[in-house]
């Protein structure tokens, strides 16, 4: 029900919803500086914020297929850690190049929490508004976006923590010295988490990418929503399946090694003793 109310001296009705807000008529602008005057930054923001999300998404698939290397073996899980500290290109380990690459995921980690939070209730009414929403809609996609934005608060505190202890200590990664950490250093109860929280909001964001863009679209919407539904419920359980037989794999590696905690993996082929002549 709306009432109207003539405001003192004008013309001018101003219309009132139940709730008593008034809304007041915005001044007629003509549609050639209507469009002038819309601003490009908002898409812009949209398409940084889906980029960066889909880069974050992608390097964590990445890391999770090089951390599980320590299924295969110690040995791979060295060569894989060398690698990427540039001994097989730069003659020697430089763990300082860890620390550079580490330091350019947390800067897209940060400005893609920036850009998401544009879109977070920005207060109590607004939250509450949204709950009401949400419980009265029960649409599957609302109810994802809600739990994307707690894993991401989640993320935001955890990854926050192993992106710092990579950043600086970034020798110490290895079977041993990764194994290490996990169990002498206690740090598997947040790693376990952090699986759960980072394949969660990956998931769900790469599916909401592929709604938002149009991706791998079927004949009918439902149908793609279906199929792009499986594919990040699969996506999940492998990744968070993966997850938890690596870290139980490290687990089990630091229990053993715990009572030479702190001593660093050294390849067979490097502690052989020299033949003799």
């Amino acid at each position: 029900m709306k009432a109207t109310f003539n405001r003192k001296g004008s013309d001018e009705l101003l219309a009132a919803d139940a709730s008593g807000q008034l809304a007041i008529p915005a001044p007629a602008v003509s549609p050639l500086r209507q469009s002038r005057r819309k601003s490009r930054w908002p898409a812009r923001l949209d398409l940084l914020q889906s980029a960066s999300g889909l880069f974050l998404a992608l390097f964590l698939m990445g890391h999770m297929f090089f951390v599980s290397t320590i299924l295969i073996s110690n040995e791979a899980f060295h060569t894989v850690a060398r690698f990427f500290e540039g001994a097989y290109f730069l003659g020697r380990p430089y763990p300082i190049l860890v620390s550079a690459v580490v330091i350019v995921i947390m800067a897209i980690f940060i400005a893609h929490a920036w850009l998401a939070m544009r879109k977070f209730p920005a207060g109590y009414r607004q939250y509450r508004a949204f709950i009401t929403h949400k419980n009265r809609l029960r649409h599957s996609d609302t109810s994802l976006w809600w739990l994307q934005i707690w894993t991401g608060f989640a993320l935001f505190i955890m990854a926050t923590i192993h992106l710092y202890d990579m950043l600086t200590q970034p020798a110490l990664i290895g079977p041993f010295e990764s194994a290490d950490r996990v169990w002498t250093g206690s740090m598997w109860p947040l790693y376990l988490m952090l699986l759960f929280a980072a394949e969660l909001h990956a998931s769900i964001g790469l599916y909401r990418l592929a709604i938002k863009w149009g991706w791998f679209t079927a004949a009918t919407p439902n149908r793609s929503r279906r199929r792009l539904r499986w594919a990040k419920h699969a996506l999940s359980a492998f990744f968070i399946t993966l997850g938890l037989v690596t870290l139980l794999a490290f687990i089990d590696l630091g229990r053993n090694h715990a009572a030479h905690a702190g001593e660093r993996y050294v390849p067979p082929q490097h502690s052989a003793a020299p033949a003799r002549h």
